[in-house]
């Protein structure tokens, strides 16, 4: 059976594993729970001085990548993991839910622009899927594609010691994480809810429940409108 696979075309390949080669994605790479596979997109520019960007039509600041060397790049892979995927501001919000259909795949290629983008042809001759991490511009996909890789190992059979405690995580029912606390029970004079001490686990789950709805509701509005929306009897944190 063939492991996860993170396949990623990047200028820097020099930046990978970076952190996931550390705690839980590391470990998880040096056990061989999946894997990592760069490619440098310099390697297919036509001359000597490795161009892979070009000055946009119609004028503008910035340059693009060029279609050609992204598609050298692309035709080189023998094989294509899972769905290919361009890291993009424009692209629709990475959530966990679309982390856990690409975490039962057989894994990813990921493309990481820079400059001001890449030729937009390129997407449209190679279908790809365009992701966004967040409302926000990096320097370029390198973080972006990390971010989304660290996301999906985690939820690998294996990778998290504990695999109960990834159902209780943030947006995982739809919710914000409740609060944690651990010892000491008194630190500074604030102490930790009675009920986390009562050994009592309904009432544990319920005043969880609570707190997770409530935090919610408070900081995220548009998920708690999802989460009502949910038929009651599904809306829990077990």
């Amino acid at each position: 059976m063939s492991v996860w696979t993170a396949q990623v075309l990047t200028i820097f390949p020099d930046m990978f594993p970076g952190p996931l080669g550390h705690s839980l994605a590391g470990r998880a790479l040096a056990d061989g729970l999946w894997d990592l596979k760069t490619v440098d997109i310099r390697d297919f520019a036509a001359d000597k001085h490795g161009t892979v960007d070009d000055a946009p039509f119609g004028g503008g600041p910035g340059m693009v990548m060029r279609a050609d060397v992204l598609d050298a790049a692309l035709e080189s892979l023998s094989a294509a993991p899972g769905p290919v995927v361009y890291l993009t501001p424009r692209g629709r919000p990475f959530d966990q839910g679309r982390a856990a259909s690409l975490a039962a795949a057989e894994g990813a290629t990921l493309l990481c622009g820079r400059f001001e983008g890449i030729d937009e042809r390129i997407i449209e001759a190679r279908g790809f899927e365009e992701i966004s991490v967040g409302d926000f511009v990096l320097s370029g996909g390198e973080l972006a594609a990390m971010t989304l890789i660290d996301v999906c190992v985690r939820l690998l059979p294996g990778v998290v010691g504990d695999e109960s405690s990834l159902t209780e995580e943030s947006f995982a029912q739809g919710l914000l994480e409740y609060p944690q606390y651990t010892r000491p029970a008194n630190w500074g004079g604030l102490t930790v809810p009675e009920v986390l001490l009562s050994g009592h686990h309904k009432k544990i789950d319920a005043w969880r429940l609570a707190q997770a709805e409530r935090i919610t509701r408070e900081r995220r509005p548009d998920l708690w409108e999802r989460y009502v929306a949910r038929p009651k009897q599904v809306r829990t944190l077990s």
